[in-house]
């Protein structure tokens, strides 16, 4: 109990000290530190110190994404996280996420070390807090991020048709192909908008408009945009490229009619699950009752 009481004091010390340092009047730089940004041909920030958070998400972040990455695997996650980071526009990369995570994970095993000492439980249920709890942290962020990818390709699914119409109709009145693009990703507030300024601003890199668009084909990973994509290719070759562009936004337009056709002709048999069990539970009763009574007068 006291050993236990030890560590934990230590883990909260060595705790509070990295959050502190993250607050100038705890961790006050030295004078040399202070005026280094100031000096001729030095970086504008100084190194960030022994024993801070920055040190800290050094040294543990590619442990983290290494045991982050084989855990995920492990539990049947197979797409690439910083795939679905950039699919969703996440403001972190993968060793980033995957630090956060396993500290989510590590602090759901203090908590659930402080539990199994406070109250004493059995050991399977001591062990049930120290294992699952963590593992289920884990996969709560995990989930997460799975939804917020899946969410964004449904957005993506579901603007598909707006999109190619208004590329239809901004070919049709003579803008090339890369302004077009530029002028849907400004004017737009959607996820393809954004997904959209990401095309334009690889194209102003130095890629071509066909390798950005089969790169945010890549990224989205939706059949929809994959179709399109290989219409827009042939801008250069096909004349009635505003024709063709219509047409395929039918057919998107048709795919979403019909998934949520499916969804509501689901949900639609969904409601008779709680009418059947009602329905089955008194005719069980009621049957049991007589078969019973037959079964005690067979018996006498």
């Amino acid at each position: 109990m006291s050993r236990l009481l030890v560590v934990s004091a230590l883990v909260g010390w060595a705790g509070a000290t990295l959050l502190l340092s993250e607050l100038r009047w705890f961790s006050r730089a030295p004078l040399s530190e202070r005026l280094r940004p100031y000096a001729v041909g030095a970086p504008r920030q100084g190194r960030p110190g022994v024993l801070s958070a920055a040190s800290f998400r050094d040294a543990v972040g590619p442990l983290s994404r290494v045991v982050g990455g084989r855990l995920a695997r492990l539990l049947g996650v197979g797409e690439d996280l910083e795939l679905r980071l950039t699919r969703i526009h996440a403001p972190l990369d993968a060793t980033g996420f995957r630090t956060r995570q396993v500290g989510i994970a590590f602090a759901a095993f203090g908590l659930g070390a402080l539990t199994v000492l406070a109250a004493r439980p059995p050991v399977l249920l001591a062990l049930l807090f120290l294992l699952g709890g963590p593992l289920l942290a884990f996969l709560l962020v995990e989930q997460r991020l799975a939804a917020a990818s899946q969410a964004w390709q449904r957005r993506v699914f579901l603007e598909l048709p707006v999109v190619a119409e208004q590329l239809a109709m901004l070919l049709a009145a003579g803008y090339s192909l890369t302004a077009a693009l530029n002028r849907l990703a400004v004017r737009g507030r959607g996820a393809c908008a954004r997904d959209l300024a990401r095309v334009v601003r690889r194209v102003r890199q130095g890629l071509s408009d066909t390798d950005a668009l089969r790169e945010w084909s890549a990224v989205a990973h939706v059949d929809a945009l994959d179709r399109l994509v290989a219409v827009l290719a042939l801008h250069r070759e096909a004349a009635d490229l505003g024709r063709l562009l219509s047409q395929e936004a039918r057919a998107v337009r048709s795919d979403v009619q019909r998934q949520l056709t499916e969804l509501a002709e689901r949900r639609a048999q969904q409601v008779w699950i709680p009418v059947t069990v009602a329905t089955l539970v008194p005719g069980v009763v009621f049957l049991a009752v007589p078969f019973i009574t037959a079964l005690r007068l067979f018996a006498t």
